[in-house]
């Protein structure tokens, strides 16, 4: 083999070879990825399918140290409609928010209830009144964590002061709600469907169909891994037959 030839063979393993292994490693990490999200999914359905336990219950275990997140749950107070916090979002293709109101409970301290969807021409309470509910009601819906931090540099920071959040920094929230670190859940609970008088907040939104794309990657991946192996055998037998 002659040297500008040899040259040419090293220079093409040097970027094939960690390009193989990069790829090989890609894929790997996506199918570690798919068993983990599946076991997700499997546990959200298995959560949710539960029967719903009473707040106090998901309070004990939370302070515990137990996993609550999408534990159905059931409580009662008394809503604090005036100081509602409202979540940019989207549900069903339309824009708008969700609503975040505390509810006062019986033994002093509040928790946010994630009431559902309002189109954003809604936004004002004053423009969905029927559903700005007084005195002791009673709601169900599913235990959530909000995230400690903001998810990605690529989402705009909240702005309280308009009312808008756009990650849920439930700190952020308590405090624009004027309420009572010390006496505030550190979680929140997503409301289930049963309607609300006039139509709105629209409930039930909690996202239980999380996307499960990592299949495919895994195949995206281990296809280009092996697409580049038979471009590389083919490439040698070529060269193989030049040179004999």
């Amino acid at each position: 083999m002659k040297p500008a030839s040899r040259r040419s063979t090293w220079l093409l393993l040097a970027v094939s070879i960690p390009t193989l292994i990069l790829l090989l490693i890609l894929g790997t990490w996506q199918v570690e990825r798919l068993q983990w999200k599946e076991a997700l999914l499997d546990r959200i359905a298995e959560r949710v399918a539960a029967e719903p336990v009473p707040l106090a219950d998901i309070a004990g275990a939370y302070e515990a140290g137990a996993d609550i997140e999408y534990r159905p749950v059931t409580l009662s107070g008394r809503l604090m409609n005036d100081r509602e916090q409202h979540y940019l979002a989207t549900w069903q293709g339309q824009s708008g928010f969700f609503v975040h109101t505390p509810m006062a409970l019986a033994d002093g301290r509040s928790i946010f209830v994630n009431r559902g969807f309002v189109p954003y021409d809604r936004k004002d309470a004053e423009t969905r009144a029927a559903g700005q509910t007084e005195g002791v009601v009673q709601i169900g819906g599913l235990a959530r964590i909000a995230p400690e931090e903001k998810p990605s540099f690529l989402v705009p920071d909240n702005a309280p002061d308009q009312n808008i959040f756009y990650w849920k920094d439930l700190d952020a929230m308590v405090a624009s709600a004027r309420l009572t670190p010390e006496a505030v859940y550190p979680f929140y609970v997503d409301a289930d469907e049963a309607p609300n008088p006039g139509g709105l907040p629209v409930g039930g939104v909690t996202r239980i169909d999380l996307p499960n794309s990592h299949l495919q990657y895994a195949v995206t991946w281990y296809g280009l891994a092996f697409a580049l192996v038979i471009v590389l055998g083919f490439w040698f037998l070529r060269r193989n037959d030049h040179n004999a």
